[in-house]
């Protein structure tokens, strides 16, 4: 298990100090301008012993070590202007999506930050603060939400490339990124960011926090320290920019629009469907004609948007830490986060809910105000219409965190341990706050004469409208996870070839999940998703064992096995092992591989998560009411050709585990203490993978999956399609991480130090159901993503004196677009690369500022047709809408 763990942190740390210089199983940094640190106390003496993620075997020598981690050190990012916690993780060329603020836009995910590792969704991959776990973020229960790390109280992040159930249970299958804060800081400092877009519009940043810490570990016996973070970023719209400002872009292949809109469009028992505007050219520029033929309106709903929603987080961090006799530490912790997302997307979409007009009302086509439309002769209209006069539609995600963490550390015995007693709970709510309406009102309004969804209102309906306006929290979500831990290690004898490691700790959790659904107000509003979800809840206690063995066999060659039970009283099971070799044959080479076993269990979300139905992305020809996009006998077209159908998603108690093995295998040259050169393959192959089918899955074939299709009694209305959580097929992906780190020293021209860091994918390919055929995914959109098959961030940095510069490079390669409804591939997504360059003077030990530009080139996103996201012109998951962005950091020390 120790192979893909200690090496990248504790080299810079310590190569330097170890004699001889033997070469490190380490891992390239990701940030190097900054690689080297402080050597810690007693390291060029007596070696202290250092835990580092990924083993449960604390080592004396960081020569020892086997697979690399990525260690990116919290000095060097905050230089490089990476404000957030998703900023720095897209950084690393692994991470294959890092989802923040963006994505949060509409998709009721309450404004969450996630990372995904190898690129097999974040809920693979394990996130940890101090090695020990946090709550789930409440919405989904999955993963933790990156919001509520403290950037100001961070030391160093440590990400582990390799599979890590063996020793951490579930959610490791792609890996495990720790956070890790400072541990016995003394002083006081407060630290201003600014961060300004070049273009029109918002976006903009700024961050305050305030660090202090007092008393001294080593010497005083104790250690008190207190961090505050205030960090905002204003809303962008859509509108700000000019690649994303559309869903209409005819040149480009583009047109990504709603068959809901204003003014509104109609369908009559008689089988007339129309727009009164439409002879005229409906009301651009929102409004545009239908180009299919239809004699009705289509409604760019893009302009509404928000590119980034308005953002904010306050996080406060406290611990104190306290030496008991000369060999224990006993800490408390205490972490709070609170973290809110105020997002807009257009008005609400009144369509299929009933809304109908009859010929006595005064806006009836034709009637005297409204344009007459050719045909009608009095029917009464089944109304498809957006209320534009009622705004966007806003939502307020507000997400907290509190985690109380004891533990206890020492050695006792000859034993090395480690005791922590932790409760966390993860609480989220969302919220109407404008723009949302009273479907029974609006059907009263436009049914009594009142409201005019084909033109302007009179004075009383715009006060009628205004009353209708929907407000209060809809849904409330809470987590809590108690936990009991401990680890022991020491070594258990002399072997000719080294001291025999051994490990073992155990760990019991309870989780708990609660979801309630404000019925009252949730069921007023079908634009909420929410109008038909029930309360949910549900538990589960967790116990586990594990154990870790670390035996040299030669003088340059150790294994190490890794194993671990683990069992859920609501699914059962599990027991992973995992074994790494290392083999150092000379000082300048390194060899390792290793091979494992991993599970992730369903979250008490994919279990217990309530159903909810909402828009789907695209908009779809209902298969049964407008095959081939003609509309079938007697069906609305406004409602079931091109339009964004129903889907249902949510939990489902039938969910089972899935599983994984993974193989990897690298080396590391060092042909001086100046370069270092990494490879590391890597083959991960996982069964059951927990998910949604995706809806381009589901409408792309509708023989395979028509059992998934709910139609009304008549079958004139497709009420959903059915998308919950559930076990598809097999994911099968590989390929190659590479790293260069060469440290240059100029003497009076300053150091120098250069660093690459890139993964490769070979493969990518994925099940929607069991034994089904796979999908080809690497360097091309399947389904809803793409993945890249190369990703880089290189970094060139220089030091001399207080001054210390950073250029650095981030690059996704192109991929093959998201194909239509026929399969056709429209084209080819563009590379995306963005230089940022960075300066810091080091004024005096208590002042220090940094200034730099992000987007130095001022690089638009690589245009795609992608309608997965509301974000349209380009994909937010992988690219930043903010272009040219000057930032400066200060800091003072007290």
């Amino acid at each position: 298990m120790i192979e893909k763990t200690i090496a990248a942190a504790i080299r810079r740390l310590a190569v330097h100090h170890l004699a001889g210089g033997a070469l490190l199983g380490a891992g390239v940094l990701a940030l190097p301008a900054q690689a080297q640190a402080p050597a810690p106390a007693g390291a060029s003496g007596d070696m202290q012993k250092v835990e580092i993620v990924g083993t449960s075997i604390r080592r004396r020598l960081a020569a020892q070590t086997a697979l690399p981690i990525t260690s990116l050190r919290a000095d060097d990012f905050a230089k490089q202007g990476l404000s957030t916690v998703q900023e720095v993780l897209a950084t690393i060329p692994m991470n294959q999506t890092s989802t923040g603020a963006s994505q949060s836009v509409g998709s009721g995910t309450g404004g969450r930050a996630t990372a995904d590792l190898r690129g097999l969704g974040s809920d693979k991959t394990l996130v940890l603060l101090n090695g020990r776990r946090l709550a789930n973020h409440p919405f989904f229960a999955d993963t933790v939400d990156l919001n509520i790390i403290p950037v100001a109280a961070l030391e160093r992040v440590e990400v582990l490339r390799d599979g890590a159930s063996a020793i951490y249970g579930s959610d490791a299958i792609g890996g495990v990124i720790n956070f890790v804060t400072k541990r016995s800081y003394r002083g006081m400092e407060a630290s201003v960011e600014a961060y300004q877009p070049a273009g029109s519009g918002g976006g903009d940043e700024q961050r305050i926090n305030f660090t202090g810490g007092w008393g001294d570990l080593a010497t005083d016996g104790y250690n008190l320290l207190g961090v505050v973070d205030f960090h905002r970023q204003s809303a962008l719209t859509a509108t700000d920019r000019d690649f994303a400002r559309t869903g209409v872009r005819p040149e480009r292949g583009l047109n990504q629009t709603s068959g809901t809109t204003f003014p509104a469009n109609f369908y009559s028992e008689e089988g007339i469907s129309g727009n009164p505007t439409f002879a005229t050219g409906c009301r651009p520029p929102y409004s545009i004609p239908n180009l299919s033929g239809v004699p009705n309106c289509r409604f760019d709903s893009t302009q509404f948007v928000d590119l980034i929603p308005l953002t904010k987080q306050e996080t406060f961090l406290g611990r104190f830490s306290k030496k008991i006799g000369a060999a224990h530490t006993g800490t408390l912790e205490y972490l709070h986060s609170r973290s809110t997302n105020e997002a807009r997307v257009a008005p609400p979409p009144l369509a299929g809910i009933g809304l109908t007009m009859t010929s006595t009302s005064p806006f009836y086509p034709g009637a005297g105000i409204t344009p007459a439309v050719a045909g009608l002769t009095g029917e009464p209209l089944d109304v498809s219409w957006r209320p534009l006069v009622t705004g966007e539609r806003e939502g307020l995600d507000v997400s907290l965190t509190d985690r109380l963490l004891g533990g206890m550390e020492g050695s006792f015995g000859g034993w090395d341990y480690n005791l922590g007693l932790s409760y966390a709970v993860g609480r989220a709510r969302s919220a109407f706050t404008n723009g949302y309406v009273v479907d029974a009102r609006i059907i009263e309004g436009v049914g009594n004469g009142l409201l005019n969804p084909f033109g302007e209102q009179t004075p009383a309906g715009n006060d009628y409208l205004r009353q209708s306006l929907l407000q209060g929290e809809y849904l409330r979500a809470k987590i809590k996870s108690g936990a009991i831990d401990f680890k022991a290690s020491r070594e258990l004898m002399a072997l000719p070839a080294g001291p025999l490691g051994f490990a073992l700790g155990g760990e019991f959790r309870r989780d708990e999940a609660d979801y309630r659904v404000n019925r009252a107000l949730a069921s007023q509003a079908s634009s909420s998703g929410a109008a038909d979800s029930q309360d949910q809840s549900g538990s589960r206690n967790i116990g586990a064992v594990f154990t870790e063995l670390n035996v040299p066999v030669l003088k340059d060659l150790e294994v190490n096995l890794a194993a671990r039970y683990d069992d859920y009283t609501d699914f059962g099971h599990s027991f992973n092992p995992k074994v790494a070799l290392r083999w150092q044959p000379t000082k300048q080479v390194l060899l390792r591989g290793s091979f494992n076993k991993g599970f992730r269990a369903p979250t008490l979300y994919d279990l217990h998560g309530p159903q909810t139905t909402t828009n789907t992305s695209n908009s779809w020809n209902d298969p049964v009411l407008c095959p081939g996009g003609k509309p079938a006998p007697g069906a609305n077209p406004n409602m079931s050709c091109d339009q964004q159908q129903n889907i249902r998603s949510g939990g489902n108690s039938q969910v089972r585990p899935e599983r994984s093995r993974t193989y990897s295998a690298g080396i590391v040259l060092e042909p001086t203490d100046k370069l270092t050169l990494s490879a590391d393959y890597w083959d991960i192959r996982l069964k059951d993978q927990i998910s949604e089918l995706a809806e381009e899955s589901i409408f792309g074939d509708y023989q395979k999956y028509q059992n998934l299709y709910s139609y009304n009694a008549a079958r004139t209305r497709l009420d959903y399609v059915l998308a919950i959580i559930q076990n598809l097929g097999e994911v099968k992906t590989r390929g190659v991480d590479l790293g260069v780190l060469w440290r240059l020293q100029r003497g009076a021209l300053g150091d120098f130090t250069l660093g690459v860091d890139g993964t490769y994918v070979d493969r990518y390919d994925y099940q929607n159901e069991r034994n089904g055929p796979f999908t080809v995914n690497a360097g091309r959109f399947a389904d809803a993503t793409p993945v890249f098959r190369w990703r880089h961030n290189a970094t060139l940095g220089w030091t001399r004196g207080p001054l210390n510069m950073t250029l650095s490079n981030r690059y996704l390669s192109g991929y093959d677009d998201q194909p239509d409804e026929n399969g056709v591939v429209p084209g080819r997504v563009g590379h995306y690369s963005t230089w940022s360059l960075a300066g810091t003077y080091t004024a005096s030990r208590k002042v220090s500022v940094t200034a730099g530009v992000k987007n130095l080139l001022d690089e638009d996103p690589p245009f795609t047709v992608q309608s997965t996201t509301f974000q349209q012109g380009y994909d937010p998951r992988y690219t930043d809408p903010l272009g040219r962005t000057f930032y400066v950091r200060a800091t003072y020390k007290f």
